[in-house]
């Protein structure tokens, strides 16, 4: 990250001259910190690489500070606003709607907010998904609810189609929580907006369980996410010491990343391998996973193994490539395969096993946020009205050394955040469970312990 050049150039819909409604409450007693685009927080704070620069004359690389600014672009009163939820469920979408709605309705007095339903398809026609008028009242106990009170769904729409939709209805702000996908289509979105010279102002919260949106610290869910899962492994590991030659085996969400599985691993310090799609591991030989767990077993008895969804594709070289409807390569299911050819290995050694498998995915993704990400929810979705009230487009709201800021999309968008093997994450995972390499040619490792 240290070399290559990164956006932070946020893209704005004209000149905000409207006073901020926030402005008057001042004069009531309210006071609330207000900021200017000038306001920044590196991107890179090591001391080194910031003295490189500054004696090279160069200005290290910003992100603007999320929060509200005193001036505004749209006036309030005649503002129409819409929030759109897409892709899977995630702990916290309930939350940022909350948030959002009563920023722009106690703060900015703004009364007319849609609820676009089921994502994108809310859009077009032909789907005949009514908005949803969007309320005080409608939202104040939905933060006790998983999933979202608009729905959902994954898939492209025509842009254009889209484009007209919010132009008929006369919409100046829209809010869109999605992954990697939501980011591309509010990207073209917003483009689309902008070509047609249209006012309205595209504003994006990340959403991701995996945590893996490129320079964004922290997404929201994850936590909740790593909460259940350290819930898993316990149990797990209750099922393994309760049996002769017990193993729990536990999947967890990460396609592409193992941010889920490192972390929890490290929250509930029962695992004793964890397999992330980062790192290489081989399931046969004399070093692969199969050999270190029946060494762990002869010296223990018991073991947990943590899979990330994502690891060990290449154990399914036979499948076709499939992709969902966003686009996503359709993983095959790495756990089930793990849990039969563990059954087999030690049926053929005649040595007894048993095994429990465990896959809390789904009930995670729909769960309610836990207190840290409800707060954090709370945050992402009042950073995302101010930015869209003061007229800035085609961003995204996020998290970058314990500040929120403003992201250009052409930042984040298309690229993906992933567990260092050799960072300070995965380097603690090992030193905690003692995993030595799962690679049939990799170094000579200490046995598990």
């Amino acid at each position: 990250m240290n070399d290559e050049v990164i956006e932070t150039r946020v893209q704005t819909l004209g000149d905000a001259k409207i006073p901020s409604p926030m402005l008057k409450e001042e004069h009531e007693g309210i006071h609330h910190l207000f900021y200017s685009d000038d306001d920044r927080i590196m991107i890179n704070i090591k001391h080194g690489d910031v003295q490189a620069m500054l004696s090279q004359g160069v200005s290290p690389p910003a992100f603007e500070v999320a929060g509200p600014r005193r001036k505004v672009f749209f006036d309030a009163s005649k503002l129409r606003c819409a929030i759109a939820t897409c892709g899977g469920l995630c702990p916290g979408l309930n939350d940022i709607i909350r948030a959002i709605v009563l920023e722009l309705y106690y703060r900015y007095h703004v009364k007319i907010i849609y609820g676009v339903r089921h994502g994108l398809e809310g859009f077009i026609p032909e789907y005949n998904h009514d908005f949803l008028d969007l309320t005080p009242a409608r939202v104040t106990t939905i933060m006790n609810m998983g999933g979202s009170i608009l729905g959902s769904s994954r898939g492209a729409q025509d842009i254009d189609r889209v484009v007209d939709c919010l132009e008929v209805n006369n919409i100046g702000i829209l809010f869109m929580v999605g992954g990697d996908g939501t980011l591309m289509a509010a990207s073209k979105i917003a483009d689309t907006v902008l070509q047609r010279g249209l006012k309205i102002s595209v504003v994006c919260i990340p959403k991701t369980i995996d945590n893996d949106i490129y320079l964004i610290s922290r997404s929201f869910g994850f936590d909740t996410a790593v909460d259940v899962a350290r819930m898993a492994i316990q149990s797990a590991h209750n099922e393994a010491i309760a049996y002769p030659n017990g193993v729990g085996l536990i999947k967890l969400m990460g396609r592409h990343s193992g941010f889920i599985a490192a972390t929890a691993a490290l929250a509930q310090q029962d695992a004793n391998f964890v397999l992330i799609p980062e790192v290489d591991f081989d399931i046969d030989g004399p070093k692969g996973l199969l050999a270190a767990l029946e060494a762990r077993l002869a010296i223990r008895g018991h073991a947990v193994i943590v899979v990330a969804e994502g690891a060990g594709q290449k154990f399914f070289t036979d499948i076709q490539e499939r992709r969902d409807a966003s686009g996503n390569i359709r993983l095959n299911d790495i756990g089930p395969y793990l849990r039969d050819a563990i059954k087999a290995h030690f049926t053929e050694r005649k040595l007894p096993l048993n095994i429990k498998y465990i896959d809390p995915s789904y009930m995670i993704r729909s769960l309610p946020a836990n207190a840290n990400d409800s707060v954090f929810c709370g945050f992402l979705g009042r950073d995302a009205v101010h930015a869209g009230m003061a007229g800035k487009t085609k961003l995204v709201i996020g998290h970058w050394n314990n500040h929120f800021v403003h992201l250009p999309m052409v930042a984040t968008v298309g690229r993906r955040k992933q567990v260092r093997p050799r960072g300070k994450l995965w380097t603690t995972v090992l030193e905690s469970t003692g995993q030595p390499s799962l690679k049939n040619d990799g170094p000579q490792e200490e046995p598990p312990r």
